[in-house]
């Protein structure tokens, strides 16, 4: 098979920061930034809809693209099961769209914007525009990252300190199951095996197993500001006497 749909990148080799690039950041800022501006539009039921649509149009995609791996020979357990973490946030998205459900909300708010907006700036992909991989790729992490801030800005939905707790309960449950399984079938999900052979932050962050406290470290401080950013912010009410003129 040749062309869009292919395996080969030859004719596709995505390069970081290219034209095609920018425009996917454009697009990721630019369609933040209607979010916040179209809050209260978005806040009505008609958008129901379009919030089960969107899933659907999720779990489609991501069909496809297991369909793609199959077709090219590239679909294999070390790499191929959803256990990235960005693969898990759109498992979250994709539930959080079909239920509501407001202990979803607070560990996608955190996984969305500190996993898949890096993966948006800074990119693991070979494939450059048109090709189907360039696609799947950037919508499913737009998606993600738009998901949790529609809900926090159109729905009302924020986190609490306790989002955090949460958050870093889930991860430190899901941990012990990957590194398991990357033993099973050799795999190196979330970098809990190994650094990525390309520079990565975690090159800073010290060898193995170290970079990996190192990491958690890192998330706590980070999902800390996120929530200091998005909680719910108490309304200051300034109180002046009857008998006291306004000064």
């Amino acid at each position: 098979m040749s062309g869009w749909f292919a395996r080969s990148y030859k004719n596709y080799d995505f390069e970081m920061y290219s034209v095609s690039h920018f425009v996917i950041i454009s697009i990721c800022i630019s369609g933040s930034a209607l979010l916040f501006i179209y809050r209260d539009k978005l806040k009505t039921e008609k958008w129901r809809a379009a919030e089960i649509g969107i899933a659907i149009s999720l779990l489609l995609i991501e069909t496809t693209y297991h369909i793609w791996m199959l077709i090219n020979g590239s679909w294999n357990v070390s790499h191929a099961i959803p256990l990235e973490l960005c693969s898990i946030s759109l498992i979250l998205t994709v539930s959080l769209l079909l239920t509501r459900k407001k202990i979803i909300y607070e560990i996608l708010l955190f996984t969305a914007i500190l996993g898949a907006s890096q993966a948006i700036f800074t990119p693991l992909l070979n494939y450059d525009f048109p090709h189907f991989r360039f696609f799947h790729f950037f919508y499913t992490h737009l998606i993600i990252i738009w998901v949790p801030l529609y809900f926090t800005w159109a729905k009302g939905y924020r986190p609490t300190i306790w989002s955090v707790v949460k958050l870093f309960i889930f991860l430190n449950v899901l941990m012990p199951i990957i590194m398991f399984i990357n033993k099973l079938v050799g795999g190196n999900y979330m970098f809990l095996s190994h650094k990525p052979d390309s520079a990565s932050l975690l090159d800073v962050l010290g060898p193995y197993p170290w970079y990996i406290l190192s990491l958690e470290g890192l998330l706590l401080s980070l999902s800390l500001i996120i929530w200091a950013i998005f909680r719910e912010k108490a309304a200051v009410r300034i109180e002046v006497s009857r008998d006291e003129p306004f000064q």
